[in-house]
């Protein structure tokens, strides 16, 4: 998931919780290199049979629709994170749901709304209900432990959130990754159409996100870097990860840059660049902006598909999260050993491309 806010919906990005209290961030996910966001190790793990699905080194998985048949007889269970506030997490939810359908599963949504307390009632009621596996999208880590004391003692698999320490397997993003490809294909456009030439390189950012915003924003720079050498006139800006937010502090950049012309803009997550976007519209200046985002969901599409200065976007697919949750939990169900990393195949997303992955993309804007 990527990156976002809480006031009105979260976008794709991590959720993480801090000690205080929710950090606004979704999709997203874990960094295999970040120790704050790794998944460790379950003892429910019990079996040495491996899950035949093909995982790369980094974590990343593919997306494989159901087996049919492969989850007869099963009772499986997901605690949604707020499906009626949060449109990602509805995208799951009805992901998770068609492909236990699929194959055959008896899947029990519970949606926490929000609200640790919820999810702990959720994990209580599949234990009463003899749930033998579930996937657990709660947004909030205080209670994680309780849940997995209270809940079903059965293979447990996080979405964006860790769910320690019951948890066997965490599926989220692959932030450095998700940051790199955009941040390659933006590089590339500097060098064919600029000689890699701009004035200054903004880095859209929300630190309260801590490794994560680290991975991906690093990732966002190695890829430029992998391209056009090191990165000069970086200014990195913490936007809140919300459009509102990133809408004021980006204002603050245009007039401390009054005489840029070309300004490379980066993001968190596509709420952050639409801020920015929408700062640079009132100021006149939107045209002098070169963007690109993390998320593809829709509130971006518009963007990407007819404006030729968002570059390029990292999907994330939150509409597929299916795909790789119910196959992997039916297998560690089944007693099969799988991979402690489910981190979601990223694609950079252009205006040529969107069209593949979303048809509708583009449409009615």
């Amino acid at each position: 998931m990527r990156l976002s806010r809480l006031n009105g919906r979260i976008r794709p990005g991590l959720v993480l919780v801090a000690a205080s209290g929710l950090v606004a961030l979704t999709a997203c996910g874990s960094s295999s290199t970040s120790s704050s966001t790794s998944p460790s190790a379950s003892a429910s793990d019990t079996s040495s049979a491996s899950s035949s699905a093909s995982t790369s080194t980094d974590g990343t998985v593919d997306f494989r629709a159901a087996v049919p048949g492969s989850g007869a007889g099963l009772k499986l269970g997901l605690i949604a994170l707020g499906d009626s506030a949060v449109p990602f997490s509805k995208l799951v939810t009805d992901s998770m749901k068609k492909e236990a359908a699929a194959a055959g599963a008896d899947l029990i949504v519970c949606d926490s709304a929000l609200d640790g307390a919820k999810a702990l009632a959720c994990a209580q009621s599949f234990k009463t209900q003899g749930v033998q596996g579930y996937l657990n999208f709660q947004v909030d880590a205080k209670v994680a432990a309780a849940i997995c004391q209270q809940g079903p003692q059965v293979p447990v698999i996080a979405i964006d959130i860790l769910q320690k320490p019951c948890q066997i397997s965490f599926m989220g993003a692959s932030n450095e990754h998700a940051g790199q490809i955009a941040g390659t294909a933006l590089g590339q456009f500097f060098k064919d159409n600029k000689g890699c030439k701009y004035d200054a390189f903004v880095s859209m950012e929300q630190l309260a996100a801590g490794a994560v915003n680290d991975a991906r924003m690093g990732g966002y720079r190695k890829g430029f870097e992998s391209v056009c050498g090191p990165i000069t006139n970086l200014k990195q800006v913490d936007g809140g990860g919300a459009l509102d937010s990133a809408r004021t502090k980006f204002a603050d950049v245009l007039t401390s840059l009054p005489n840029a012309k070309t300004i490379v803009v980066v993001g968190i997550n596509d709420d952050s660049i639409l801020g920015s976007l929408a700062a640079a519209k009132t100021a006149g200046r939107a045209d002098q902006l070169f963007m690109s985002g993390q998320g593809a969901d829709p509130s971006s599409w518009c963007q990407i598909k007819n404006n030729p200065n968002w570059v390029v976007d990292t999907a994330y697919f939150p509409e597929k999260y299916g795909q790789i949750g119910i196959p992997y939990l039916i297998d560690a169900v089944k007693g099969k050993t799988i991979p402690q990393l489910l981190l979601v195949p990223h694609q950079a997303v252009t205006a040529a491309n969107i069209s593949q992955f979303y048809p509708s993309a583009g449409t009615g804007c």
